[in-house]
């Protein structure tokens, strides 16, 4: 019975497979550089200067004269105040007119690199404040202007 079982079990083995042996490639020579290639420099970036307030302040009276304001006020407010250097006061015809002029004023500031700028009240249209970062900007209808005199509280011009 051995030898049946013997022949039972070599029957079953499988049988082995013959490894192959792992082919050595040869090896690669370095490539040699032969000459350093001139990679071209990125071009220097451009350092852009941040705006000045007068160029601000000329920005923004350009803007508003563009935009038909009537009665266009600057006031000096350096060393006056911690808010702002200087405040533009100027009137529209009607709450739509003071409303565009705010609009078109932020828009033109953020063409002109000043970023986003917030404005306040153009729902209304009486009193639209646009906060430019050193100077801020009133827009008034006429009557709204004349009620809250912005001017005489700055000491500019004559007191009505």
């Amino acid at each position: 019975m051995v030898k049946a079982q013997k022949a039972k079990a070599a029957k079953k083995a499988p049988a082995k497979k013959p490894t192959k042996k792992p082919v050595k490639k040869p090896a690669q020579k370095p490539v040699r550089k032969s000459a350093k290639k001139a990679t071209p420099k990125p071009a220097p970036k451009k350092v852009v200067a941040p705006p000045t307030q007068s160029d601000l302040l000329k920005r923004i009276l350009v803007s508003l004269d563009d935009d038909k304001a009537e009665n266009i006020v600057t006031i000096n407010l350096e060393g006056r105040s911690a808010l702002c250097d200087a405040a533009v006061v100027a009137s529209g015809r009607s709450s739509r007119h003071v409303a565009a002029m705010a609009d078109h004023l932020a828009r033109k500031l953020k063409e002109s690199g000043y970023g986003t700028r917030p404005i306040s009240g153009a729902g209304q249209g009486d009193w639209v404040l646009v906060d430019a970062g050193d100077v801020i900007v009133h827009l008034f209808r006429p009557e709204v202007r004349e009620y809250y005199d912005l001017e005489g509280m700055w000491s500019v011009g004559a007191r009505k």
